[in-house]
């Protein structure tokens, strides 16, 4: 009876993984992104907007002792301007800092008196920038979000339960109520140290990773916005580990929890248990993260490049573009941010794969509902994929053109809903289409992830150039932890 019971047992597992796997899917490779995480990667280039009390004080980190009257916007403050620039840059979305280190709130909150209402003029009183921020998103059509600073050097309670959770807790609720849309909330990992705090003029030490409550945080967030990711304290994405725009060649989503992001954020970790995709944030001037006197935007150029050590290594990158005094983005920061956009287009806008003839060394066998062929590779669609049978892990991708072109950048993205997978592959073009030499030998070519664009010249630096003539170019996976799976290859 027994046994019996077993084969029954095991003929329905089998019954039922049979059924699961209709489609022939390769098996995942542990730790994959959830459906938060793949639509937060997906926004690739966003907008971080620094805009509050330090920019009409000159600081940087305010000291939370500041008096409200001194925050008066000399115009009505206009986050639509400052969307429809970024926008034109090609960035997707933005967050806009709605509360920093000084604990000044930009919306009318219920839990301190340290907020805009009290401002110096009607400008500032009127104003409800996380509500203004986001209607303006939902008109341009792009991802919105909101930073907010656990540390508040402001308030009274910070360094009590009381603080947590009648402050900090609230906080997040009322900004979660601003749209269930929301794509990303944004936690410092700047947290405790010496502040006003109500007058007690003290140094306050915690332990961040305890008092915020995060998990209750995470949790009553997603209830309100099932899509958003909470950013650094919250443990859905990681800081990339420096704030100058660049990742390591080598990127791995998988991390592990209690790593040092400072020194670790930049690679990964190839055996993390956990999917802690990087985030890259950047100045886009040169005076701080606040608006300054004087400032200067950077050039399309150099943000170019920052895009291929960010975006283009398996992270995401947050360009901070401050709004000055009249609540809006100056004109030089506008008309850099549209060479920016131009400059992407230019060099990134038409794909030659597309035109190419694709053919691959090994072919995974259809399933029921979904097949695994080359032309996925070229369909512009992110949810069809090229992979091999499950006993290859290294396979070729070549691609042919009836006419030499003019060839500069390889793009490559994983099905990463699979998990990451390669682990290294270079790159091979041929001037004729039969003899084929490689490209960029100095670059590291291990691993893809959610994107990955290699210059073929093998410098971001010098990131153009006369690029190289090809009839044909061939993607060598080398190796990888499973069958490899690739939903786009792209040249330009």
């Amino acid at each position: 009876m027994n046994h019996t019971l077993i084969l029954s047992l095991a003929l329905l597992i089998s019954v039922s993984a049979g059924a699961q796997n209709a489609d022939n899917e390769p098996t995942p490779v542990f730790p994959v992104p959830n459906e938060r995480q793949m639509k937060w990667q997906q926004t690739e280039f966003y907008a971080f907007f620094h805009y509050g009390m330090n920019t009409y004080t000159h600081r940087e980190w305010g000291l939370g002792n500041e008096d409200e009257s001194l925050f008066a916007p000399t115009q009505p403050p206009c986050p639509r301007q400052w969307l429809k620039a970024v926008k034109a840059a090609g960035m997707k979305g933005g967050i806009a800092v709605v509360k920093h280190h000084d604990g000044f709130c930009l919306w009318p909150t219920q839990t301190t008196t340290h907020n805009c209402t009290r401002g110096g003029n009607a400008y500032a009183r009127n104003l409800n920038l996380p509500r203004a921020f986001a209607d303006a998103a939902r008109k341009e059509g792009m991802k919105y979000g909101f930073y907010v600073s656990p540390w508040d050097r402001n308030n009274a309670l910070y360094g009590t339960d009381a603080y947590v959770e009648n402050v900090f807790l609230r906080q997040c609720a009322e900004l979660a109520q601003y749209g269930s849309d929301q794509f990303e909330m944004w936690f410092d990992g700047a947290n405790g140290g010496s502040g006003w705090y109500g007058g007690r003029d003290t140094t306050v030490s915690i332990d961040r990773d305890i008092y915020y409550d995060v998990p209750n945080v995470r949790d009553s967030v997603h209830r309100l916005c099932p899509n958003i990711v909470v950013w650094g304290l919250g443990g859905e994405a990681r800081w990339i580990g420096n704030e100058e725009g660049w990742a390591g060649e080598t990127n791995w989503s998988p991390f592990n929890r209690g790593w040092t992001e400072e020194t670790e954020g930049v690679h990964g970790n190839e055996d993390g248990w956990y999917w802690l995709p990087g985030e890259s944030d950047a100045m886009f001037t040169d005076k701080g993260w606040f608006w300054h006197d004087g400032e200067k935007p950077l050039s399309a150029e150099r943000t170019f490049q920052m895009y291929l050590e960010t975006v283009g290594r398996n992270a995401t990158l947050i360009l901070n573009c401050p709004p000055d005094r009249s609540g809006r983005l100056p004109q030089a920061t506008v008309d850099s941010l549209k060479a920016v956009g131009r400059m992407l287009r230019r060099r990134l806008g038409h794909n030659l794969a597309r035109k190419a003839t694709v053919s691959v060394s090994d072919t995974r066998g259809a399933g029921a509902a979904r097949n695994y062929v080359a032309g996925n590779l070229t369909d512009n669609r992110p949810d069809t994929y090229w992979a091999t049978h499950d006993d290859n892990r290294a396979a070729t991708v070549t691609l042919t053109w009836k006419r030499p072109q003019t060839v500069r950048y390889v793009q490559l993205m994983e099905y990463i809903r699979l998990g990451q997978r390669i682990k290294r592959f270079h790159v091979e073009i041929s001037e004729d289409g039969t003899s084929f030499h490689r490209v960029a030998s100095n670059v590291a070519t291990t691993t893809v992830g959610y994107k990955r664009i290699i210059p073929l010249n093998g410098s971001t630096k010098e990131s153009y150039g006369k690029g190289f003539t090809a009839k044909a170019l061939r993607v060598v996976i080398d190796d990888s932890k499973a069958c490899p799976t690739l939903c786009e290859v792209g040249v330009y």
